[in-house]
């Protein structure tokens, strides 16, 4: 297990938010932390502390009144930090290989893989053959509706019929380099982390995987190390000090 850290852009700024509070009219949130750090300031310290395989999330929908920003913070962490963190946030084949030419050690993807609720296997076994398994990952972002957990899309605001369980994570894990996963019920509330999403994505040994969402204290650190079976990484978000939060991330270097 080890600590993989985060920039999430909104608005042409690094934030926190809830979210499930994301939404693309009048491109809204609600803001936990906003920065006055750019994100270049982030990635050269994540790179000074020697902290890879971290993400950068572009959160406004391509096309929209502040995506430029956003890649415009994006592209100067990666040019401070090359290969050593992931992109994510509107990712398709007409512009995945733009974001790695950028520095981007790998470009996460969710919703171009999804048509009518549902994996389109042609467009996601085109994609990985592009760019290349090894640079590809998943991201399986889920919340709990009515009966089970599925996998969310759109910038967590579309459910999809796909659930997150063995099953799928077995048949992606195919054509992918790693998962990362946003429990989106809890992600920005630094409430506690959704447990049961924890023990599914830890027991399988097929990828890496990356849980995000609701961590708070050390005690969640300590527990999803142990349900995981040392198998998941995780992100800190809101409640790291350096969004505002109370876990210092100088204990987080020393895990």
């Amino acid at each position: 297990m080890k600590f993989r850290p985060c920039i999430d852009i909104h608005n042409g700024a690094v934030k926190q938010i809830v979210g499930g509070s994301l939404r693309d009219q009048e491109n809204q949130a609600t803001d936990n932390f906003v920065s006055k750090q750019n994100a270049a300031y982030y990635a050269k310290r994540y790179q000074n502390d020697g902290l890879t395989g971290g993400h950068i999330i572009l959160l406004n929908k391509e096309g929209s009144e502040y995506y430029e920003a956003d890649v415009l913070q994006a592209r100067e962490a990666l040019t401070v930090f090359p290969k050593g963190m992931q992109l994510g946030g509107g990712i398709h084949p007409e512009n995945a290989e733009k974001f790695l030419d950028m520095g981007a050690s790998h470009v996460i993807v969710t919703s171009y893989i999804f048509r009518d609720g549902i994996i389109d296997m042609e467009r996601l076994e085109k994609l990985s053959a592009q760019i290349g398994k090894e640079h590809l990952v998943l991201d399986l972002s889920c919340r709990f509706v009515k009966d089970d957990y599925y996998i969310v899309t759109n910038r967590w605001q579309k459910v999809t019929k796909e659930k997150l369980n063995q099953d799928t994570i077995s048949e992606l894990s195919r054509y992918c380099d790693e998962f990362l996963v946003h429990a989106v019920d809890v992600e920005g509330k630094a409430s506690g982390v959704e447990k049961e999403v924890v023990r599914r994505i830890g027991s399988q040994r097929l990828c890496p995987v990356t849980y995000a969402g609701g961590i708070h204290t050390m005690e969640d650190i300590h527990w999803i190390d142990q349900a995981g079976q040392g198998n998941v990484d995780y992100t800190v978000g809101s409640a790291l000090d350096l969004f505002g939060g109370s876990i210092p991330y100088q204990s987080l270097l020393l895990l």
